[in-house]
């Protein structure tokens, strides 16, 4: 299908997961918080789950953590007009607690689809558990990141590059040089030959969420734990509301 027919299928997915009851989370968020960005990026970021304000505002990433991303971005040449961000749930958890295993095994399509759809060449998982959710593997952050494999997420091979949580260098500034030559290293990833496609690899088998481990305090801070209040929040949901380029 070409990148029009692709975005429009995004926006079907969007629609249904705005009106998504498959956990208790759809009683207690505000806003679905879907993903926003370009429907034909190569370059794709994945965190944990909406903070306060995205729970408000109906997008990712728009607190402190969100205004860091962008300057990384900015650094490399990039802005968010040029790339996609997700998360692993599409509902805030209340009090920014950590996912349940039932609540990501009921959001766990979503992202797929959006992967599929997108057919991003690099997805950087953001922090701890994204990154043990999509490599199907407990093992942390810390021994992973600037480290980029290849998975199979969905029906789509793509290159995962596990990188710390912005709101990590927000808590401990002297990450935030880590955090720059990780960045530093996405051109040369964007500009590789995409992977095989799934027909010659064997997915990885995914990780069940109660194989999980508890996010380890020094690698990484909650979403957005940080950010200002945001505005009124839209009650209506509206295709508008992701951000598509």
């Amino acid at each position: 299908m070409d990148a029009a027919e692709r975005r429009e299928q995004l926006k079907q997915v969007y629609l249904e997961a705005s009106a998504c009851t498959r956990c208790a989370l759809a009683e207690t968020r505000t806003t679905v918080v879907f993903g926003a960005g370009n429907a034909d990026a190569d370059l794709m970021f994945v965190g944990e789950a909406p903070g306060a304000n995205e729970d408000k505002q109906g997008l990712p990433f728009v607190g402190q953590a969100g205004r860091l991303l962008d300057k990384l971005l900015a650094e490399i040449g990039l802005e968010r007009r040029d790339v996609f961000i997700a998360n692993v749930l599409k509902c805030r958890p209340p009090g920014n607690r950590d996912p349940r295993p039932q609540e990501i095994d009921a959001c766990r399509d979503y992202l797929h689809r959006q992967v599929d759809l997108i057919e991003p060449r690099v997805i950087c998982t953001l922090g701890n558990f994204s990154t043990k959710l999509l490599r199907g593997d407990p093992t942390g952050i810390s021994k992973l990141h600037g480290q980029p494999e290849v998975h199979v997420l969905g029906h789509r091979a793509v290159r995962l590059y596990p990188i710390y949580h912005p709101a990590a260098a927000l808590y401990t500034p002297s990450m935030l040089e880590t955090l720059r030559a990780d960045f530093a290293r996405l051109p040369e990833l964007l500009a590789t030959d995409p992977p095989p496609q799934p027909e010659m690899l064997e997915p990885v088998p995914e990780l069940e969420p109660e194989g999980l481990l508890p996010p380890e305090p020094a690698d990484e801070a909650p979403v957005d734990a940080t950010s200002e209040p945001a505005g009124n929040p839209d009650p209506e949901p509206s295709a508008d509301q992701m951000g598509l380029f």
